[in-house]
């Protein structure tokens, strides 16, 4: 009995120390990923599929929100305080009004992806760099992508509302945007001028970290809503959006023959939104009760046609 119990604890340790092994290779291989940006930013952590048992914003409209979903999170906690980074500059909320099964996978490995990357002093944040390529070896699969004026099945389509998010982010905590383009088309998770969209090797999403300190940004996916925040060490001065449309362009309606619906019946596929050619600025008050405007340029929309399938033509 003795020496069954002598090798059963045997097992035990040699599975312990197996384990341990695993998780110290795992560590240093996201490590050594790391080591390919460009720029020297640190993905310390990769955020967990949980959430703590907390109340946080659940918001039916994109926007800035307080009320973040990883307060109690012992690893965020942790990440904080290595970096000295416990003041929230920005938090967004980024909900997400319909997406396919693909690119509801690729938004939240996007997502998780940028969790935990520590941004150093006076350094430039670039998407692509940092998260890119998206690619089959990474994980992404086909989502639905703006090709050419056309929302067309590309292999990791969606990573833009993660680009999107992060543009939001950025401008609510004052940074210098040094590239961002918007969509060649209006979405539909955000207003006209606040969107930004990628192209691995064309397009990028680059903004500046203007503070003396690092930021930390952190962010979780919960279903159809990116959670997204920046921490530093200083509050940035309150930052409000303005938009003007200067030309609106009517959308229109394409057909397509889906033999498997019901005579007289109809699928909307996309709903179609106007094209636009927006003028966007920011209203910038500082703690000193001066304020500031700064232009941000014009972003110019096609319109997304209403794509709908109907049973035949009539």
């Amino acid at each position: 009995m003795k020496i069954k119990n002598y090798i059963l604890l045997v097992i035990i340790i040699i599975v312990l120390v197996c384990s341990t092994a695993c998780a110290f290779n795992k560590t240093e291989k996201k490590t050594e990923e790391n080591d390919e940006n460009v720029e020297p930013q640190i993905n310390v952590f990769e955020m967990k599929n949980f959430i703590s048992n907390i109340t946080f914003d659940t918001p039916k409209e994109s926007g800035p929100i307080i009320n973040t979903p990883w307060e109690n999170d012992s690893d965020f906690k942790k990440v904080q305080e290595e970096h000295g980074t416990d003041v929230l500059l920005a938090a967004f909320a980024t909900v997400l009004k319909s997406t396919l099964p693909g690119e509801q996978h690729n938004v939240h490995l996007a997502t998780n992806s940028v969790s935990g990357i520590i941004i150093p002093p006076g350094h430039v944040f670039s998407q692509n760099k940092s998260i890119g390529p998206y690619v089959k070896s990474k994980g992404y699969k086909e989502g639905s992508a703006y090709i050419g004026g056309v929302v067309t099945p590309s292999i990791g389509g969606g990573v833009c509302k993660i680009a999107s998010t992060l543009y939001n982010v950025a401008i609510l905590s004052n940074f210098e945007i040094i590239e961002r383009h918007n969509h060649g088309m209006p979405i539909n998770y955000l207003p006209y001028g606040q969107d930004a969209t990628v192209a691995y090797g064309s397009k990028d999403l680059k903004f500046k970290n203007n503070t003396d300190f690092p930021i930390l940004i952190w962010a979780i996916p919960i279903e159809n809503t990116i959670y997204m925040a920046f921490y530093g060490k200083e509050k940035p001065p309150k930052v409000e959006w303005e938009h003007n449309i200067l030309e609106k362009k009517k959308t229109t309606v394409q057909y397509r023959i889906n033999p498997d619906l019901k005579e007289g019946g109809k699928k909307i596929i996309i709903e179609g939104m106007d094209g636009a050619r927006v003028e966007s600025s920011i209203n910038i008050e500082y703690p000193d009760g001066t304020s500031e405007k700064k232009n941000l340029g014009i972003s110019f929309y096609h319109p997304m046609p209403y794509i709908i399938e109907v049973k035949s033509k009539s």
